[in-house]
């Protein structure tokens, strides 16, 4: 089973802006504890002009996913917020690195993606290539290298990227559109 990521946007009303965003931080918290749903991340308007909010949604599988927005507490959600939107929901599934960079609008320039990427791999394979080495010596070099990639994998998911894809926002999107 691969992990599902979901980036969800919704145009907020005007006016409707702090009461959506308050609705949507109760709802976050009350939908982590349905089975499946391994994290959410709010992506808020960015600036005073913009009233378009982002959700990134991450579930283990893609039938966490159904169940999730097939389940009563969704369509509660779906009630409740109808008053405070325009239009349904956009949605869409992220792939692989994209799921970092994805914001509320397009995907930022892919020579940005890769300085940020870069910038995230480079210590991490630094950290883990000249940490674990010394205690893998008795193993194949190749097997070794895989090792050492898992780490630095784990390593970008769970931690380097989310902070840099924040850190670098603004310069990632302003010429995303």
């Amino acid at each position: 089973m691969a992990p599902v990521h979901v980036a969800i946007t919704r145009k907020v009303k005007p006016g409707m802006e702090q009461a959506f965003e308050k609705a949507l931080r109760v709802f976050i918290r009350e939908s982590l504890h349905l089975p499946g749903t391994t994290g959410v991340h709010l992506v808020s308007p960015a600036d005073g002009d913009s009233r378009e909010f982002g959700i990134l949604r991450s579930f283990e599988s893609e039938s966490a996913r159904d169940n999730f927005y097939k389940s009563e507490l969704y369509t509660q959600w779906q009630n409740a917020v109808a008053p405070m939107v325009l239009g349904e929901p956009t949605r869409r599934e992220l792939h692989g690195l994209e799921a970092f960079f994805r914001g509320s609008g397009k995907a930022p320039p892919r020579w940005k993606m890769a300085m940020v990427t870069w910038i995230g791999v480079f210590p991490a394979v630094m950290l883990w290539a000249s940490t674990l080495p010394p205690y893998l010596t008795s193993l194949h070099p190749i097997l070794i290298g895989a090792i050492v990639d898992v780490f630095v994998v784990v390593t970008l998911t769970w931690c380097f990227m989310p902070i840099l894809t924040n850190l670098f926002s603004k310069w990632l999107h302003q010429d995303a559109g």
